[in-house]
């Protein structure tokens, strides 16, 4: 199991909302203990002279080996979180997106690797009926959330 800890520093990232069938596409976020202690969806960091877009593009090849289609209006919001003690600070893009790759909305699992090489698992939740102790992240993003099929 990877040990990971926020950023130092205050970061801005993009994720993208896929939807299929009122389900929200998110990769499972893990505690010390291995246990999952939240959710979020896929995406990460906005580098230095990319756009939102480019980075949101970037990121699902990177992960999931796919481009994206934006389908809807960016939302942003400021995320200031604990992950195990340890303070993260972030500038949240999200918009709801289109995979290029149909086949992907399919399985009710997708196994994919971070840039670190760390495992990671996703799935499609309803955000409203998270499993007991599991949260949607990053706070504030449930309110703004507009399903699309």
């Amino acid at each position: 199991m990877t040990v990971w800890r926020p950023h130092a520093g205050i970061r801005v990232i993009v994720i993208g909302l896929v939807w299929r069938q009122g389900r929200l596409l998110a990769a499972e976020v893990e505690g010390d203990d291995g246990r999952i202690r939240g959710v979020r969806p896929i995406g990460g960091s906005v580098e230095f002279g990319e756009t939102r877009k480019e980075a949101l593009d970037r990121e699902f090849r990177e992960e999931l080996g796919t481009g994206v289609t934006v389908a809807g209006p960016w939302v942003a919001l400021e995320n200031i979180y604990r992950h195990e003690g340890v303070l993260g600070h972030e500038f949240v893009f999200a918009a709801n997106i289109r995979l290029h790759d149909r086949g992907l909305y399919g399985p009710d699992e997708i196994r994919f690797a971070e840039h670190d090489g760390a495992a990671c698992t996703a799935r499609w939740f309803l955000p409203a009926a998270l499993p007991e102790g599991v949260r949607l992240f990053p706070d504030g993003l449930e309110p703004l959330l507009q399903p699309m099929d």
